[in-house]
């Protein structure tokens, strides 16, 4: 019989009785992708429910697969029955009945677990509103910092080779899964994102889904479902209509221990959390951390996993139901995995092959949707990213050497070669990095550049013969095996305290040095053709320091291992443009019949948005803002007079972005010497991006109150032939927020309604070209379009020229997506600079711009469309 579950004309359990047209599309996109294994990208804007379809669509599909799991699994006992039994038409069908009956019964006891579960949760609430909930004090716990010197020796069975060690730690968990429960393994869904606070928003519109109890012909497909005692039929839970049991979608949120972990003696510390949360987990009896039950009381930890299913949680409402469990929410989330129907977690938890093995993540046939993409790449090229300072460097080389000097009698040959292996490579890297530094710093290379890039293979032979012959992959397995880096450090640290003045000694639990070159060791062991090694030289208060980066010039490999395994994987903005380079840099090696793309319009009325190109400057000279021109004092003030004409036109909230912030800042002191900066207080209140992440709050707090409290909607029309636009002050008000693209204020803020009813973008935001990494990456995106053989038209750019303007429009798709947040929103999108007219730019900017772009002839016309706009939106 054929599976394969057809695309749905309508998806009940979407909130609203009718969803836009292009939402339904969407949906249908979706729900095919998943179903044919797909590859696809989605650019849906922000405003059109891009959230909500994304939800529904997929688990409209785990519900179906759910049926079509559990249809399969009852075709599958009645073959087997059939062979086993004798062919009694009745006999087959009474032993398929209770093969059905079996099924429900199982679901029917985790659905009852995961309701005790949920009474357990309101019971405990009831009784912390009725008492003073007092956070332990930390002298309450006793640790004792005075350990003899053994406790810094490595364990005896790291003399046992690799092979042999993994072998009894799978022995190790088989031998203890014999002990537990059984745990059910459902197909599920990923959802990543970049932050917290983006996962944070997918909760609600979860909530709002019309999700119902499965009837008892599809209960859930799990493999190896729970054994929780006797059989029992729960009584249905009423939703507010009565009439049938809601139902909770298997929900767990993952994060890091600076969002769960409850343990206030480590959280009050000046320590970093995750090595003060090892240091507990490494102690015995009444020294463990107390939030982690002990393994003689699993029970207890099970119970805490399905109060964390038993309906969904943030992170916070997870740190919270773990204090009032006094269980710990951060190994109690990740032993919620398995069960889980939708697993809600940031980027770099998914993308690193070691954070889904530290967490057991088994990405095979699953889905993977990950949201506000359109920082994917980014963020690939940036974890794949080590830094090593020549200070840092020295500071391991010292701590090895003095742990060395120290245990050399008593440490077995296996950790000594070890060690001396490391010792030979960290002590060719300082002289490398030294003997750097000092031919710049002392003028024996006086042409050279304070850069240089350069393959890990050439930094190898740069190292030098003894270096050389160290055998790097097996020195980063034991350090990863051992955890040799915080005994090296604790060591040190202890020494370090007989030794210094009390205000200088090291924090106990601060990150051991040792880590940072463990990280840059495997960086270098798993470098290919991809990596490149970039030196600089930094300028420190002490004198001068060299830093070694590595970095991945090709985003792909670290997300191929994700791309194979998934059944199907989502990428979804709200500006994905421009989808071709997307596809280029991240799934050039996947079949086409495995990519698609869905991009769809806006759901405003197309009245309102206005996208406008301004192309020449009111003396009729072209407007063009390159790197050249962004210092030139007369190209400033004729910016400043342009947005000035825009801030009398614009109502309510003007958004302009920069290129940069040196271009900004030349641009705030030329005016506020000519005076400029005042002239725009007479139309609006002024405000500038802050340069600290801690100001960006108050700031938009401020500009916000701005906006409301200012009366007029429309401060002037224009009145040609003059361009003369003035207006009594007292009668002109808003608010002008001067920002940069690609900082703090160009994503992840939303400036709806009011707040942006124009977005100015001032030049193209094209990246410096006189940095080293950026050529290295340019010059390797064209080898590698050479390699392939791609063949481009005459007087069409090649890889690199792609490449360069496409970091640029990612950029301004971000900016200028700011604006129109819903349905009723609009605004003006206004593109300060002649080169948006052209083709190449043009046709990078997001789809639900389309042929609304339009490029006036001259500054007046563009006035005269503006003032057009706002004369119709006036309210």
């Amino acid at each position: 019989m054929d599976l394969t579950l057809p695309t749905p004309d309508a998806f009940p359990a979407f909130p609203f009785a009718t969803p836009y047209p292009i939402q339904v599309q969407l949906m249908r996109h979706l729900y095919s992708s998943i179903e044919s294994r797909k590859v696809t990208i989605v650019e849906s804007p922000t405003g059109t429910g891009k959230t909500l379809s994304l939800l529904t669509a997929s688990l409209t599909w785990l519900a179906d697969e759910r049926n079509r799991a559990n249809k399969g699994i009852l075709d599958a006992l009645g073959t087997e029955t059939e062979r086993a039994l004798k062919p009694d038409a009745t006999g087959s069908s009474n032993r398929r009945v209770l093969d059905t009956r079996e099924l429900e019964d199982e679901a029917r006891e985790y659905e009852e677990r995961l309701k005790a579960a949920r009474k357990r949760e309101e019971s405990m609430k009831k009784m912390a509103k009725a008492r003073v909930n007092k956070r332990p004090r930390v002298a309450d716990v006793v640790v004792d910092d005075d350990d003899p010197d053994d406790a810094f020796l490595p364990p005896p069975e790291d003399n046992i080779s690799p092979e042999v060690r993994a072998l009894m730690k799978q022995m190790e968990q088989q031998t203890s899964k014999k002990h537990r429960e059984e745990e059910p393994t459902c197909t599920k869904i990923y959802y990543a994102s970049r932050t917290h606070s983006q996962l944070s928003q997918i909760l609600p519109e979860l909530k709002r889904l019309k999700l119902r109890v499965s009837s008892v012909e599809e209960p859930p497909a799990c493999r190896n479902p729970p054994d929780s005692g006797q059989r029992k039929r729960p009584a249905p839970e009423d939703d507010e209509e009565g009439d049938v049991a809601v139902s909770y979608t298997r929900t767990v949120s993952l994060g890091s221990r600076k969002q769960l972990c409850i343990n206030e003696q480590v959280r009050s510390k000046s320590k970093d959390l995750d090595e003060g949360c090892r240091e507990l987990l490494e102690e015995k009896g009444d020294k463990r951390c107390r939030f982690l039950p002990p393994i003689d009381e699993e029970e207890k930890m099970l119970d805490f996993r399905d109060q964390i299913l038993a309906a969904p949680k943030d992170i916070e409402d997870l740190a919270s139901v773990g204090r009032m469990a006094h269980t710990c929410p951060y190994f109690g989330s990740r032993r919620a995995i398995p069960q889980a129907e939708l697993v809600t977690l940031p980027y770099n938890l998914l993308i690193q092959k070691t954070a889904r093995e530290a967490l057991g993540i088994d990405l095979t046939n699953q889905i993977v949707i990950i949201d506000e993409a359109h920082n994917l790449i980014g963020t690939l090229l940036s974890l794949s990213t080590t830094r090593l300072s020549l200070g840092l460097l020295s500071l391991s080389l010292a701590q090895v050497t003095t742990y060395v000097n120290k245990f050399r009698a008593r440490l077995s040959a296996y950790n000594l070669v070890r060690l001396k292996w490391l010792l030979v490579y960290l002590e060719a890297l300082k002289k490398f990095a030294e003997e750097w530094r000092d031919a710049r710093v002392k003028g024996k290379e006086k042409s050279s550049k304070l850069e240089e890039v350069i393959t890990v293979s050439e930094l190898q032979e740069k190292l030098g013969g003894r270096a050389t012959g160290v055998n790097l992959l097996d020195v980063e397995r034991y350090l990863r095996a051992s955890k040799i880096a915080r005994k090296i450090a604790g060591y040190a640290n202890k020494e370090a305290e007989n030794n210094l003045d009390p205000k200088n000694r090291p924090r106990k639990g601060a990150v051991p040095p040792l880590h940072t070159v463990e990280a840059f060791i495997l960086s270098m062991t798993g470098a290919n053709e991809d990596g490149r090694l970039t030196i600089s030289l930094l300028r420190t208060q002490s004198g001068h320091d060299v830093e070694l980066k590595y970095q991945l010039l090709n985003p792909a490999p670290p997300f191929v291992e994700v791309v194979e395994a998934a059944r199907s994987v989502i990428l979804a903005g709200g500006t994905m443009s421009p989808i071709p380079d997307v596809i280029n840099q991240l799934f050039s090696y996947v079949p086409a019949d495995r990519l698609t793309s869905f991009s769809c319009g806006h759901i405003i009325p197309e009245s309102n948005l206005q996208a406008v190109v301004v192309s020449k400057n009111p003396r009729g000279g072209d407007l063009e803002f390159k790197a050249d021109k962004q210092k030139d004092e007369g190209v400033i003030a004729e910016l400043g007079q342009i947005l000035l004409n825009f801030a009398a036109l614009v109502p309510k909230g003007m958004v302009v972005f920069f290129p940069s912030y040196s271009f900004l800042n030349t641009a705030k002191a030329v005016w506020q010497k000519s005076g400029a900066i005042a002239r725009f207080e007479g139309k609006k209140k002024v405000f500038f991006e802050p340069e600290q992440a801690s100001q960006v709050e108050p700031i938009l707090q401020e500009y916000a109150a701005a906006i409301r409290n200012s009366t007029p909607s429309v401060c002037v029309f224009y009145s040609p032939p003059n361009l003369l636009l003035t207006v009594p002050k007292d009668k002109c008000k808003g608010a002008l927020l001067f920002a940069v693209i690609g900082a703090k204020l160009s994503e992840g803020i939303n400036f709806t309604d009011d707040l942006a009813r124009a977005v100015v973008v001032v030049g193209v935001p094209f990246a410096n070209l006189g940095s080293a990494e950026l050529r290295e990456r340019m010059k390797y995106v064209n080898a590698l379009e050479q390699k392939r053989g791609t063949k481009r038209e005459v007087g069409q750019k090649d890889a690199a020229g792609e490449l360069y303007e496409n970091l640029a429009m990612n950029a301004v798709n971000q900016s200028i997506g700011r604006a129109i947040r819903h349905q009723n929103d609009w605004a003006s999108l206004i593109l300060l600079d002649k080169r948006y007219g052209s083709s190449a730019l043009r046709k990078k900017l997001p789809g639900w711009i389309g042929g609304k772009l339009v490029i006036p002839d001259g500054f007046g016309q563009v006035i005269r469309e503006l003032a057009s706009f706002y004369k119709n939106k006036r309210i």
